[in-house]
């Protein structure tokens, strides 16, 4: 489940499973918090088109497209089963196609 921090208040890095900070830098819960979801938040305003984003907000999707890729291999789970907050959260802009990466051919 993908979140941003512009969404609503109740996303604060103790609700998330991995925070990925402005500067790239992921923070992790010690522990998944839900055996249902997974819980990523992107710490920023994500509710734009891709080419509209900053550099750092690009990286940060870089590395949400990581944690996916790394936790799809670990828990047999596809990468492209990928789920927003709510309809708000992360945006009606969210830049889905450029956040996945296929797990046969490398990046889309």
């Amino acid at each position: 489940m993908i979140h941003d921090t512009a969404c609503d208040k109740e996303t604060k890095p103790q609700n998330v499973d991995f925070t990925i900070h402005k500067d790239g830098s992921v923070s992790t819960a010690s522990v998944l918090l839900e055996s249902e979801f997974i819980h990523i938040c992107l710490v920023g305003n994500f509710n734009r088109e891709y080419d509209a984003m900053s550099k750092e907000q690009k990286m940060q999707l870089f590395a949400a497209s990581k944690i996916i890729s790394e936790l799809s291999r670990r828990y047999s789970i596809s990468p492209l089963y990928l789920f927003p907050h709510s309809e708000t959260c992360p945006g009606a802009h969210f830049p889905w196609n450029e956040l996945v990466i296929y797990p046969v051919g490398g990046y889309h």
